[in-house]
C-alpha cells in the first residue's frame, strides 16, 4: 500500500521543480512503485484476475509515458530508466 509519506518521498525524489507532481518523471515513478507492489501481490494470489488486469493497464500507461519522454528528450529518458532500474 502506498502511504501518503511514501508517496511524498517518491514525488520529492523525482520532481523537476518545487511542487511538481504531474511531470512524467513523477508519474512514471509512482506507477513503477504501484506495479512492483501489485506484482508482489500477484505472486501470492495467482488467481486474482481483476488485479492482473489493473496491473496490465498500469504497465501500458507507464509504457506510453516512457515513450512520450523518449520522443521529447532521450537523456531524460535514460536518466529515468537508470534511476528506476527498468529495461535491464
Amino acid at each position: 500500500m502506498l502511504t501518503k509519506q511514501k508517496k511524498q518521498n517518491i514525488i520529492g525524489d523525482f520532481e523537476t521543480h518545487e511542487g511538481d507532481t504531474g511531470s512524467p518523471e513523477v508519474q512514471i515513478a509512482l506507477l513503477t512503485n504501484r506495479i512492483n507492489e501489485l506484482t508482489e501481490h500477484l505472486k501470492t494470489h495467482r488467481k486474482d484476475h481483476a488485479s492482473r488486469r489493473g496491473l496490465l493497464k498500469m504497465v501500458g500507461t507507464r509504457s506510453a509515458l516512457l515513450k512520450y519522454v523518449s520522443s521529447k528528450d532521450v537523456k531524460r529518458y535514460q536518466k529515468i530508466i537508470s534511476r528506476l532500474g527498468l529495461r535491464k
